[in-house]
């Protein structure tokens, strides 16, 4: 839990297994991911899916939130969610009864689209 604490990033389970494994802390990956998924199903860590792999993060807020993803760099903003008026409106005109949901906008940060923008110059 001290290695999630310590970032504000993003990470996957087999990054936080690799830094556990340098400091001496022998623990096995399948161990790690039921860890992370227990945080994730109680509330108290983040999961998105970027680039095909499934990273996790402490919950830097308490409440229900989303997130902004760069799918370059991975930097992650909370953002807050749309009103759960408009979703349950969303549902109900398609038929179906909201019993969850996560959301996750990915594009690019600024830093990165100067990057990309100054190597095209």
């Amino acid at each position: 839990m001290q290695q999630l604490r310590s970032s504000d990033d993003f990470v996957s389970a087999q990054e936080l297994h690799r830094k556990l494994d340098d400091e001496g802390t022998r623990i096995g990956l399948a161990t790690v991911y039921r860890q992370l998924n227990a945080l994730v199903d109680s509330g108290a860590a983040d999961t998105v899916r970027l680039n095909g792999q499934q990273l996790f993060r402490l919950c830097g807020d308490e409440g229900h939130h989303h997130h902004l993803v760069c799918r370059e760099c991975g930097k992650t903003v909370e953002i807050d969610p749309p009103s759960e008026s408009w979703l349950r409106k969303i549902a109900d005109g398609h038929g179906f009864t909201v019993e969850s949901h996560t959301l996750e906008v990915f594009g690019l940060c600024a830093d990165c689209r100067e990057r990309a923008a100054a190597a095209r110059h």
